[in-house]
């Protein structure tokens, strides 16, 4: 035994004894200058995130405050839209209310530019004078024959004074943007200008925000009209320091940012500049993004400045350091000393053990020739061998040919290294029921050991921890209806593909994928249709992409892909359009042919963002983007989608309040037949009582109800107010008249649609053959057997069945022979341009035509003039509807309206 003057400190150290402690020196010491370094990044990465953070936060806070003062636009050209003519003492109270001062900061007035005619000159100068305005005079003056005028600009200060009278129109920069504006009807910004009532000594960059105004308040449809109908325009004239300084002050005090016109940077193309950056143009981070507002790109650039790196600087690294090497040398001496405590405890006898029994392992004891002598009782409970028949078995006859050698081997390496345990072997072992079993196993000589006298061979059975580990990573990371990996996998290889896109700089794309109509699939056809559906998807989408992508289901119909390397945003596009093109066909189930479409949503990786959730996020905008467009598309996500998200989702908590408060109400437009000229039924509109919008029509919230689910209920709403209606319109002496009730293909393919129409029905009392239902024409491209037993239930309950929109989509002349519909409408965009337009005349001659030859009833909707019905009635159309007749009328409006057709005719 070894004592303290046999081991001195020098001998101690020496890397023979104390080669452990050496060795936990220097991983410690490695380690803890990893740690260092890692430190060191995080400060830089935290750093860099706060200043990405506050850059995508100031454009962000730019959007909206322009966007904010694109509606007070929007509103002032709305006074004139309901006005008409608005006086200068109007002008001047609506802008004193608006208090631009406090509320709308960098806005240095809000005026009104006039179209005057060149021959009306004269009288408009003297009418301005008139008002007060005793010096005002229209520079400059050119050869008309129209001029614009700034006629009004609040606040009435003396440099705003000085701007009245000129003729922005002359200028090519408000030009443009002017011209743009009347002819988009959108509000549009100029280029960078100076504006004229600017002292020569402070000016400074700016620009002018124009909305346009139409006379009679009403934008044209065609740009034609726009120009001819061209009113003015109510405008804005900001400028830029005063506008930005306060935003810049409030989110990126520490940053230096510069704003470039039309996204050029150059020293004529600045709009706004903070002066915050180094006198020697150096910082550490540097972000650029584009502003699009009013049809105008500017170039936000932002820089860290010398103030944020000192802010943003972190003690953590030294501490760090300092830290891990006091604790690595304090690792050194603990291990150092517990070589010592073994090295004075060892002893030359007794260093192996005996050797015990597990029941979870198989102990063998062979000769030197490999035969078994001893085998453990374990060998019962995982082999089925009896322990005492084990010297009886042919050892080789029991391992896999293909594992025989290895096991020869080790047995062989064991006998030249006596008492040391060689390196695991694995093997299959065949047990008593001739079934392979996983197993590993050492061994170790033990010759000369008193009680062992052999070698010892030690397995460990694998087989249920193989399967049980192989059955939970496939439970735990993949999706069992498809195979494909599931939402936590799926996470882990995105942020692994992200990290290695960030320090790579090499892009990659991440696509949403949601299945158009799956939801109708699953409840017409069942769950197993849709099941049998979603394994098909899986399959044709895993073709689509390479080895190396990703594909996951995340749950019901929505799949995500993981373009790991692409070159760019094209080629993202052309995965997309090939998916698209693979996934656009129809397919059997259930002995049902049905058409299957995607809605791809795509977000680039590392431009849209580096954090896995927001891209997800991103991603699923920008597919809902998709469905909005007309599904079966797809579209890369902008920064705009997020905002119009939030805004979504106060606009779906409006609707459900609304569809719980009663705020809806139906107005009816009159359908007039055109052989007795009589008013015969009548066309039920939804309304929604806003409480800030006033009324709102249908065409405005519809979608959105159709996306959150809430059409059905508010279907089930608007039939149950018509038939109330009218039963109310029989008691007041119109027996006959006819009620119209729209429903779109949400709620027709809704599986309770037929047992609610039968409630409603049964529940008011109504006459079955009062009620008109109107079905768009994508209705036809639903499953055609599943159609037909719809409208022949239909039919049966002795409802009139309107096919409306007609001519707007493909529509088979099979299906309208074989359906049991009764009427059809012409779409109101081929009556819109009657009689100007030769092919809108031709097709609205052929409908009429192809209706009366199938027996069908024509109805032309939306008839505005007098030319447009006559040419109806000569074409033999037999209904007609229109503002040409009346307005959609609420409940009392419309008994007058019916009062005064039977005191005289309507069409003359």
């Amino acid at each position: 035994m070894m004592n303290k003057k046999d081991l001195p400190l020098r001998k101690l150290l020496q890397l023979r004894h104390a080669w452990a402690a050496w060795l936990v020196l220097a991983v410690a010491v490695a380690a803890t200058v990893g740690l260092w370094q890692l430190s060191i990044r995080l400060v830089e990465d935290r750093t860099e995130a706060r200043f990405r953070t506050q850059s995508l936060q100031l454009k962000t806070a730019i959007e909206e405050r322009l966007l904010n003062y694109e509606q007070v636009l929007a509103g002032s050209a709305g006074l004139f839209a309901v006005a008409g003519e608005v006086s200068r003492e109007a002008w001047r109270e609506y802008v004193e209310k608006l208090d631009i001062n406090r509320y709308y900061p960098g806005i240095q007035g809000i005026g009104y530019v006039k179209r005057v005619d060149v021959r009306q000159m004269a009288d408009h100068i003297a009418s301005v004078r008139a008002e007060g305005v005793h010096d005002y005079l229209v520079t400059p003056l050119g050869a008309g024959p129209f001029y614009y005028p700034m006629v009004y600009l609040e606040p009435s200060t003396d440099r705003n004074r000085r701007a009245l009278g000129y003729d922005a129109f002359s200028d090519p920069i408000h030009r443009e943007a002017m011209e743009r504006a009347r002819d988009e009807a959108v509000p549009t910004v100029t280029a960078k200008v100076v504006l004229v009532q600017e002292e020569l000594a402070e000016d400074q960059a700016s620009f002018l925000m124009y909305y346009p105004v139409y006379q009679g308040g009403e934008i044209p449809e065609i740009r034609a009209e726009r120009r001819m109908m061209l009113a003015g325009y109510v405008f804005s004239a900001f400028r830029t320091n005063n506008l930005l300084d306060g935003i810049v002050g409030l989110i990126a005090p520490f940053l230096d940012v510069r704003i470039y016109d039309n996204g050029v940077v150059s020293r004529d193309n600045v709009m706004y500049s903070s002066n915050l950056g180094s006198l020697d143009n150096e910082f550490s981070f540097e972000m650029s993004q584009t502003l699009t507002q009013g049809g105008r790109n500017w170039l936000l650039q932002t820089r860290s400045t010398p103030a944020f790196d000192y802010l943003a600087s972190d003690p953590r690294p030294p501490i760090v350091l300092g830290s891990g090497l006091l604790i690595s040398l304090l690792l050194f001496l603990f291990v150092l000393a517990m070589v010592r405590s073994r090295l004075m405890a060892q002893i030359s006898a007794g260093r192996y053990r005996a050797i015990t029994e597990g029941a979870a392992n198989v102990t063998l004891v062979m000769n030197p020739q490999g035969e078994p002598l001893y085998a453990s009782p374990s060998s019962l409970d995982i082999l089925g061998f009896e322990p005492d028949t084990v010297a009886e078995l042919d050892f080789e006859s029991l391992v896999h040919a293909d594992d025989w050698g290895q096991l020869q081997r080790g047995f062989e390496d064991s006998m030249k290294s006596p008492g040391k345990q060689m390196p695991i072997i694995r093997a299959r072992i065949r047990d008593a029921a001739g079934r392979w079993r996983d197993m590993e196993g050492t061994y170790t000589a033990m010759l000369k050991v008193p009680g062992v006298n052999g070698v010892v061979l030690s397995l460990r059975d694998l087989t249920q921890l193989k399967a049980a580990q192989s059955e939970l990573h496939r439970l735990a990371f993949y999706d069992p209806l498809t195979g494909l990996a599931n939402r936590q996998l799926f996470r882990d290889r995105l942020s692994h593909v992200v990290r290695r896109s960030r320090r790579s700089s090499e892009p990659a794309a991440l696509m949403f994928l949601d299945l158009d109509g799956f939801k109708r699939i699953n409840d017409t056809l069942g769950h197993d249709a849709g099941d049998e559906l979603l394994v098909q998807v899986a399959q044709w989408l895993v073709g689509c992409v390479r080895e190396e992508d990703s594909v996951a289901r995340l749950g019901g119909d929505e799949f995500v892909v993981l373009l790991s390397r692409i070159s760019g945003p094209d080629a993202a596009g052309k995965v997309a359009e090939t998916i698209l093109r693979r996934l656009c066909q129809r397919l059997r189930l259930n002995d049902h042919e049905v058409g299957i479409t995607v809605s791809i949503g795509i977000t680039m990786i590392p431009h849209d963002s580096e954090d896995p959730g927001t891209l997800m996020k991103y991603a699923d905008l920008a597919m809902y983007r998709a469905k909005e467009l007309g599904r079966n598309t797809y579209q890369f996500f902008t920064p705009a989608m997020n905002i119009k998200a939030a805004r979504r989702l106060l606009q779906q908590e409006e609707l459900a309040t609304a569809l719980e408060g009663d705020r809806f109400e139906l107005h009816y437009q009159p359908k007039i037949d055109l052989a007795t000229e009589r008013v015969i039924g009548v066309e039920a509109f939804l309304r929604w009582h806003h409480p800030e919008k006033g009324l709102v029509s249908a065409q405005q919230f519809i979608g959105l109800a159709e996306e959150t689910g809430l059409i059905v209920r508010l279907g089930e709403l608007a039939l149950r107010q018509a038939c109330i209606q009218i039963q109310a319109l029989e008691r007041a002496g119109f027996e006959s008249l006819k009620m119209a009730v729209n429903f779109s293909v949400r709620q027709l393919t809704d599986p309770g649609f037929l047992d609610m129409i039968r409630k409603v029905i049964t529940e008011t009392g109504v006459s079955p053959d009062c009620l008109e239902l109107e079905m768009p024409v994508e209705l036809l491209n639903e499953d055609p057997r599943m159609l037909r037993e719809l409208l022949v239930s239909l039919n049966d309950l002795g409802v009139c069945l309107i096919l409306d929109d007609f001519g707007a989509g493909s529509c088979s002349l099979v299906s309208l022979q074989q359906l049991p519909l009764d009427v059809i409408k012409i779409d109101h965009r081929f009556i819109r341009d009657i009689p100007y337009n030769v092919s809108a005349t031709d097709v609205a001659s052929a409908v009429i035509a192809l209706a009366r030859k199938l027996h069908l009833t024509v109805v032309a909707e939306g008839v505005e003039t007098l030319q447009q019905l006559s040419f109806l009635k000569s074409a033999g159309c037999a209904q007609c509807q229109g503002n040409l007749f009346s307005y959609p009328l609420d409940e009392d409006a419309l008994i007058g309206f019916l009062i005064r057709q039977y005191e005289k005719p309507l069409i003359s």
